[in-house]
């Protein structure tokens, strides 16, 4: 990587490759996807079902190794990193959303928020002042001490995007963010996505079939096939 490359970029990816091996045959996941991605960056990767979208985000995000290839997040070289390093580092610069949520149903909104910060031994007060914080970012002040099971299901995406943001990352990482939302309230998931890359300077990476965000994105990156067909500005 040279020393160019982590002056300014969150994220960036060379001749990225990922092989998966089922019984004798070999799935080529993705393959030499190379990227830059810079702060206050929206960025939409779109693709059918099976392009290799979520295996890209899993590899940018450190949690899947890939087979050729470097990843850089906000300058670290992901190669460098053993296992604990790569926890260390998503517990800081990576905030993951996902399609189903993953809310702990018996903890309330608030709790739920706190998890990370629970993971890196903030202090209690800090906690509790940073969900609320955040919360009310995502429209959600009201909401902290509802359960998953009172939520709609915006309201759910919502108390995880809050999550994600919860130690200050710098890279945002969605996988199908709208996927089981109406369109009304997935495109309120975007605004709320696209607003905190525009206010907190973060790079955001949000994977999707849904055409909607591209009328907003900064950026659009096709996949087929774990190749990068279209990459449009």
């Amino acid at each position: 990587m040279s020393d160019t490359a982590v002056s300014t970029a969150l994220v960036e990816a060379r001749g990225l490759g990922r092989i998966y091996t089922t019984g004798p045959s070999e799935v080529h996941a993705i393959e030499d996807v190379s990227l830059v991605v810079e702060p206050g960056t929206f960025v939409v990767v779109r693709g059918r079902s099976g392009s290799g979208k979520t295996t890209l985000l899993n590899t940018l995000g450190g949690l899947d190794r890939p087979t050729s290839g470097w990843v850089s997040i906000a300058g670290q070289d992901l190669g460098d990193l053993d296992e604990p390093g790569l926890a260390d580092l998503r517990r800081h610069e990576v905030g993951y959303i996902f399609q189903a949520f993953g809310l702990i149903p018996i903890l309330t909104a608030q709790e739920n928020v706190e998890i990370p910060l629970r993971l890196v031994a903030a202090p209690p007060r800090e906690r509790r002042e940073r969900a609320r914080l955040l919360l009310e970012q995502v429209g959600l002040g009201g909401r902290a001490g509802h359960r998953p099971e009172e939520l709609s299901g915006g309201e759910q995406q919502r108390v995880a995007i809050a999550r994600a943001l919860a130690n200050a990352p710098r890279v945002l990482l969605a996988d199908e963010p709208t996927g089981q939302l109406d369109s009304r309230t997935g495109k309120s998931i975007i605004d709320v996505i696209l607003g905190l890359v525009r206010t907190e300077n973060i790079a955001a990476l949000v994977a999707t079939h849904d055409p909607m965000p591209l009328a907003v994105a900064d950026r659009v990156i096709e996949l087929s096939d774990g190749r990068v067909v279209a990459d449009s500005y």
